[in-house]
């Protein structure tokens, strides 16, 4: 991967950013996200954020060879401090992190995140806290989507100043999903069914069935099914 050839997963999230935004891409990795929708013209103008030197280093090493230097500003900070007024950004990305890692930066920032028009979160684990953070926090989920690279599933969430008011299964599986059952979506769930229920096995034969884990992954397996034969309301 480069900025010239995205991964699938920075590809879906690419897809979310709108036409002449002012980017801030925060943790960027190489910056290829930033990079590659400059030199394809999507973007006006980007930050490329990074909370250590090292990492920092790959980013502007990556902003030269791109020869993309009065355009995308490799910054040192932490979250959302690599952002400065006069970036004039109005959108962010927060992509390839834990959830509750994005909902940490989320939370530190959060004064700030009220002048931005799109927040476009791609949360490697505990999608739910994320979700739960911006129903909490006064941001409507107005899209998400769901691709599967390298062995992994990897969903983006694309929300906008509003209000979210999940149900429970909404909040666990995700809305639009849930209205859509994309076939990614839907194997991503039967793979954790599966999973689970081999679990279970497991603790039956070792004559665990009234055991709190047992009765955990239960309920977890009849959610699971659930959301699988979701019907929207």
């Amino acid at each position: 991967m480069d900025a010239l050839n995205l991964s699938k997963r920075l590809a879906l999230v690419a897809s979310f950013v709108p036409d002449n935004a002012r980017l801030a891409d925060i943790g960027s990795d190489h910056a290829y996200l930033p990079a590659n929708l400059l030199l394809n013209q999507r973007i006006a103008f980007g930050i490329a954020g990074e909370v250590a030197p090292g990492p920092l280093a790959n980013v502007e090493h990556e902003v030269h060879k791109a020869h993309l230097e009065s355009k995308l500003i490799a910054r040192l900070g932490d979250g959302f401090a690599a952002i400065q007024p006069d970036d004039a950004i109005d959108t962010v990305v927060i992509a390839g992190m834990g959830g509750r890692l994005i909902a940490d930066i989320l939370a530190s920032g959060h004064e700030q995140e009220q002048n931005y028009q799109r927040l476009i979160l791609q949360p490697n684990t505990d999608v739910l806290v994320v979700r739960a953070w911006l129903q909490a926090n006064g941001y409507a989920l107005i899209d998400e989507a769901i691709v599967y690279e390298d062995h992994h599933y990897y969903e983006v969430l694309v929300a906008e100043p509003g209000e979210s008011h999940f149900s429970d299964i909404e909040l666990h599986f995700g809305p639009y999903h849930l209205k859509r059952q994309n076939s990614v979506w839907q194997q991503h769930w039967h793979d954790e069914l599966e999973r689970i229920q081999h679990i279970l096995v497991r603790l039956q034969a070792a004559k665990k069935a009234e055991s709190a884990a047992y009765q955990a992954y239960a309920t977890q397996s009849r959610q699971i099914q659930e959301a699988l034969q979701y019907e929207s309301k």
